[in-house]
């Protein structure tokens, strides 16, 4: 078994290693709170049990760890790989529920590991852009998340973040503004195999919801061709 598929396995198996996801939640949270004057607005549309996912924008490292403060249950998150790669960081990481991601690939296993935490009625944190976005407005997402929801049946909450950008500085964390939104869930019907288009166009939807908790707190819009009609059909679906 590789390096990454033992991140897979452990949460998989075991979840968060809840004595450290707790100690070090009780210590970061009020420093954390207070660093980065964090404003959590709409974190009542999260549902307090049962699976769901959170499809949020990336600025920074530390939107997980951000994000993660808007609950008060562990959370999931995908991270990249290379995150992984010292075997103590690694650890760490996959105590507080990450678990690695291929970049610029098709990632099964990733795939089955946050399938497998959402069944069990967990929440998980999704990036659909794929890789950090540190300036202007938010990068364009990739179908992933629009997938899983699918194949789960899990509520997706769309977030969007701002200011967690301006925080690191290499290895120094500054004091800044950080804010965070989340939207009213979305829902959509289950598909035991999805075709890319129907995913892409749940995404699209979902991610036009980022962009909306995203302009609510000031930031800027990409500029966009007005958008076709769409339509979703339940099972593999098409749209026309």
């Amino acid at each position: 078994m590789s390096e990454l598929s033992i991140h897979h396995e452990r949460i998989r198996k075991h979840g968060v290693n809840l004595p450290v996801y707790w100690l070090a939640r009780a210590i970061l949270q009020p420093s954390m709170q207070l660093y980065f004057l964090l404003v959590r607005g709409g974190r009542h549309n999260i549902p307090a049990e049962g699976a769901v996912i959170l499809a949020a924008n990336h600025r920074s490292l530390l939107d997980p760890f951000v994000i993660a403060l808007c609950l008060g249950r562990p959370v999931y998150f995908v991270a990249k790989r290379e995150l992984f790669e010292r075997r103590w960081q690694g650890w760490i990481l996959n105590a507080l529920g990450a678990f690695p991601v291929r970049r610029g690939e098709s990632d099964e296993e990733m795939m089955e590991t946050a399938r497998t935490v959402l069944e069990r009625g967990e929440p998980v944190l999704i990036f659909p852009e794929g890789k950090r976005v540190r300036s202007g407005p938010v990068g364009n997402p990739k179908r992933g998340a629009g997938r899983l929801a699918l194949e789960t049946g899990a509520p997706i909450v769309p977030i969007a973040v701002t200011g967690s950008e301006r925080a690191r500085n290499g290895w120094l964390i500054r004091p800044c503004r950080v804010r965070i939104r989340c939207g009213t869930p979305l829902r959509f019907p289950r598909a035991a195999d999805p075709s890319p288009t129907l995913a892409g166009a749940v995404v699209d939807r979902v991610w036009a919801c980022v962009e909306l908790q995203w302009g609510w707190l000031g930031g800027t819009l990409p500029a966009r061709a007005a958008p076709r009609p769409r339509v979703l059909a339940s099972g593999r679906g098409r749209i026309g």
